[in-house]
């Protein structure tokens, strides 16, 4: 069967410091590695609600996000493909309280997130993200 799977990913912007989030030891995809929100977009969901709906569920933040994704990009997971689309999510209140997808998160800085994973994709979209001017939520 061919699939291809849809995901999204949110970058968490405060103060200048993005959100980054150690995916859980005991998950079977990239256990232990250091990433931003990510998640797949369920079936007839719009991308856009997929990517708050992950925020909110990963880590409990009130977020505006950006409505133009930041970057769009092709990966695989388990050898099925997946189009990755990126968006830009500016903190506006709360703590994180991480899901049980993760076991540690920290604010960093871009030079920090880079030092922190393996993911040089994702770090290509965290500089993209970060140097775009902020936009208003639609």
């Amino acid at each position: 069967m061919n699939r291809q799977l849809v995901c999204v990913v949110g970058i968490v912007i405060r103060d200048g410091k993005i959100l980054a989030l150690r995916r859980a030891k005991d998950k079977d995809a990239a256990p232990g590695i250091w990433e931003t929100v990510s998640g797949r977009v369920r079936l007839g969901e719009d991308p856009l609600d997929a990517v708050r709906r992950e925020i909110e569920e990963e880590t409990g933040l009130s977020i505006s996000v950006e409505p133009r994704p930041v970057d769009v990009y092709t990966a695989s997971r388990a050898n099925v493909p997946m189009v990755v689309i990126v968006y830009r999510a500016l903190y506006l209140s709360g703590e994180v309280s991480i899901s049980v997808e993760h076991d540690d998160y920290s604010w960093v800085t871009h030079d920090g997130f880079v030092e922190l994973t393996s993911l040089d994709r994702l770090v290509v979209a965290v500089e993209r993200a970060m140097v775009l001017p902020i936009l208003e939520e639609e």
